[in-house]
């Protein structure tokens, strides 16, 4: 019987040399649920994975996946599906091919689900002639076609244009409602996972720096701004996680526990991706003052 946790890890470390990829990570991640694994590259995020599908052994601490070590217990990749950086398959195979071996190479592969991730794709076709949003749909339904009880994608959206990103995220989503699987998607691009993500582990320097479920993190942090001035006590504030000084002006970050009443502040909700890059970045911090900045079109000067 499965463990109700599919990946937990308690002060887990990789080092890789003389360089420590990950140190001293502790997280839990609860079963049925959509993760978004988020950091800026070099987080550790592809390392962690790694240790997840028992491509590396931890240096240190322990990783308990579908309640057991895969490393040990082989059988357990059965229950994993992954999709590595660039959704990398043989490229001389051809697309009926590339799902034979995966019913060959796989003993609950079930066919049927390809069927709706496939559709408009020649079957007889080169993977080495596919686009990158059609490559993706067919490592998608090589993972999902497993079954799986937990579901890995490394940076998934990363070579894809907004159009196919979107059909690619319509189609993932659809797959994993229809199944029991735990998703976990690795992006340090925070829109590509905003919007399906209910749960959030932030990485940063190879530590878990943010974890919880989004609501619940959204409701317990705010934005404060207010005139310059030494700080107090903030009745309402559990924690500054972040201030940034203006010439007249300061803004804070905080986690509440409970309503912040201070009229002296102003008071607004803040954003996923300005929690996250609050956490990773804190010079980033949003300013609710301030226009965001227009986007001018590159242009080319030969």
């Amino acid at each position: 019987m499965r463990s109700s946790v599919p990946l937990e890890a308690v002060a887990l470390g990789k080092r890789f040399r003389r360089t420590w990829a990950l140190r001293d990570l502790t997280l839990s991640v609860p079963e049925g649920g959509v993760i978004g694994l988020a950091g800026p590259n070099g987080a550790g995020k592809s390392t962690l994975l790694g240790l997840t599908t028992g491509l590396y052994e931890p240096t240190e601490g322990s990783l308990t996946v579908l309640g057991g070590n895969v490393r040990r217990d082989p059988s357990l990749m059965a229950e994993i599906g992954f999709v590595a950086q660039g959704s990398p398959l043989y490229p001389n195979f051809t697309v009926r091919e590339t799902l034979e071996f995966g019913r060959a190479t796989n003993r609950r592969f079930d066919p049927s689900v390809s069927s709706d991730f496939l559709a408009g794709i020649d079957a007889r076709a080169k993977v080495a002639a596919l686009s990158v949003g059609d490559r993706a749909r067919l490592a998608l339904s090589l993972a999902l076609g497993k079954r799986p009880a937990l579901l890995l994608l490394d940076e998934p959206f990363g070579r894809l244009d907004p159009l196919a990103g979107r059909e690619f995220l319509r189609l993932l989503m659809d797959g994993v409602a229809a199944s029991e699987t735990t998703l976990i998607i690795a992006s340090h691009v925070t829109a590509d996972i905003e919007r399906v993500c209910d749960h959030i582990v932030l990485l940063a320097d190879g530590r878990v720096s943010l974890q919880g479920n989004v609501e619940e993190l959204l409701d317990t942090h705010r934005l404060l701004t207010g005139v310059r001035r030494p700080l107090g006590v903030i009745r309402g504030v559990r924690e500054i996680v972040r201030e940034r000084h203006g010439a007249r002006q300061l803004t804070l970050l905080v986690r509440t526990d409970g309503p912040v009443v201070d009229p002296s502040w102003a008071v607004d909700r803040v954003g996923l991706e300005e929690l996250l890059l609050a956490y990773m970045a804190p010079e980033r911090i949003p300013d609710p003052s301030k226009p965001k900045p227009e986007r001018l079109p590159l242009r080319w000067h030969g």
